[in-house]
């Protein structure tokens, strides 16, 4: 049983009691029994259960303590972090703006990550020249300047390529992903029908939790990119919470209360610290039970939403059944897509290779250097390991798009801007054609004409045809119009011209 629903002390052993009508003594029940019930029965429903003094009292359903609780570190949104921390963590937000020329920024910067090899390539530097100066001349020709650095560029380059091809794939399947949620919204919204009566509730219901779930896929795709398998983070539990999936039954409170990070740790991975950081599956990798696949298990139950709709007969076209099913096979081909990027990086002899040649070239480089620059060779060769060594850390830190880190996707704004645009398009009835066709201020001909739908219905389909020839004529003076250029007075004129030619 999970630690939010442990069983109760031993000393409240007795919290449930039976009798019967004759008024028999209650038979205490052992509070080891209760622990041996269904786990997903205990979690997943609200039974009634009997305080210390025993009256009859509601159980918290697991749910409600999910949607409660604000253990869990995954915000949304994030409010709860300082402005310094939301600075040196990302991704980046993409609606904010810095007034900081480019090369003074430091958010999304890989200075960071450069300051320990910065270091370690000064000091070494430092060392050859005081040998060379003091010691022996340790200089070497500058001919592998030329040689070794035409094969950096290459590695490098190569390195840098691959990187950003996976971070722009990443950003193509996420832009996919939006799309085809809007269709599919839309096709659910519009294009399935309400039944009369108490069915039309029922259909209504349905359909809204249709959209929590297309919803609910990206924020489980999030998760899922970034290992966390659990579902009771504040953005997803409400979602899915309700679902039997594998991911429901493999809950655990540790999985969103992780032990802070020591200040060591900390500081470790902000530098780039390779023993510092964590194994981004460890999560799964501790859990006990299954945790399933719970993007795919909520397609599964789109699917079978769809399924209803066209048995029930509120979704009876066949273009619209066929759409929404293509769809679904969309949203398939995305979750396939964005696993590929994440579990298929750049092979681990390129990456071992690219990074040994890097430093090998910059260790090298005070060897070469000493004899032209002599004690300039040691900031020479921090410029020159600044510029290398950084655009490796560049390839490295934009392998994976779908990370935590600066400048990777902003994968909590797309899964806003979803749940922003499904509210949108809920929250109006389908839009009924009759509605908006004929509204008075329906200028079907603007800016040509201010005349409204009504009036020109009023007339012939002739005429109709006769001022679409004339909006054609006057499309240098409609273009100016458009654009602003022009005062009303422009208009009025064009207009008077079009009635009098129709």
């Amino acid at each position: 049983m999970s630690e939010g629903h442990s069983a109760p002390p031993a000393h409240d052993a007795p919290v449930t009691a039976t009798g019967d009508s004759t008024g028999a003594a209650p038979v205490a029940v052992d509070a080891r029994h209760h622990a041996n019930h269904a786990q997903a029965q205990a979690q997943w429903h609200s039974p009634k259960e009997q305080d210390s003094v025993g009256r009859l009292t509601p159980r918290p359903t697991f749910m409600e303590n999910l949607v409660n609780s604000r253990d869990s570190q995954f915000h949304l949104d994030r409010r709860d972090s300082s402005e310094l921390e939301r600075y040196f963590h990302g991704p980046r937000e993409m609606d904010r703006h810095s007034k900081w020329p480019i090369f003074m920024r430091m958010h999304g910067s890989v200075t960071p990550k450069m300051i320990l090899p910065l270091l370690i390539v000064g000091g070494w530097a430092t060392c050859i020249t005081c040998i060379s100066r003091f010691v022996h001349n340790l200089g070497v020709n500058n001919i592998l300047l030329t040689v070794l650095g035409f094969v950096v560029g290459l590695a490098l380059s190569f390195r840098s390529s691959t990187a950003y091809e996976r971070w722009a794939d990443g950003r193509k399947y996420w832009a996919q992903l939006i799309q085809t949620s809007r269709n599919l919204a839309r096709t659910i919204w519009v294009n399935t029908g309400e039944r009369e009566g108490e069915n039309g509730k029922v259909d209504l219901l349905r359909k809204l939790t249709a959209m929590n779930l297309i919803l609910a896929f990206a924020v489980a795709l999030k998760h899922k990119l970034r290992f966390e398998p659990d579902i009771a983070y504040d953005d997803l539990a409400g979602l899915v919470g309700h679902l039997d999936t594998f991911a429901r039954d493999a809950h655990d409170r540790n999985a969103i209360t992780p032990r802070p990070k020591s200040l060591w740790k900390a500081t470790g991975e902000y530098l780039g610290v390779s023993f510092a950081e964590s194994n981004p599956r460890k999560l799964i990798k501790r859990s006990k039970k299954p945790l399933g696949h719970l993007p795919l298990e909520i397609l599964n139950h789109l699917s079978a939403y769809i399924d209803s709709c066209v048995s029930n007969g509120t979704l009876t076209s066949g273009l619209h059944q066929s759409q929404a099913i293509t769809m679904m096979s969309t949203l398939n081909e995305v979750l396939t897509g964005t696993e590929r990027v994440l579990d298929t990086p750049l092979p681990a002899a390129y990456s071992i290779a690219i990074s040994q040649i890097a430093w090998i070239y910059v260790m090298v480089l005070p060897f070469q250097l000493y004899n032209l620059l002599l004690w300039v060779t040691i900031p020479a060769s921090m410029v020159a390991a600044y510029i290398i060594i950084g655009l490796a850390t560049i390839g490295s830190e934009i392998e994976n798009p779908f990370g935590q880190d600066v400048n990777d996707l902003p994968l909590n704004t797309y899964c806003r801007q979803i749940a922003m645009e499904l509210d949108i398009i809920t929250a109006t009835p389908p839009p009924n054609v009759d509605d908006f066709m004929s509204r008075p201020d329906n200028l079907v001909l603007f800016p040509l004409s201010q005349d409204s739908y009504d009036e020109w219905k009023a007339r012939s389909k002739e005429d109709i045809r006769a001022a679409l020839r004339q909006k054609v004529a006057a499309g240098s003076g409609l273009g100016s119009i458009v654009n602003g250029s022009d005062s009303s007075t422009e208009v009025e004129r064009i207009t008077t011209k079009t009635k009098q030619s129709v």
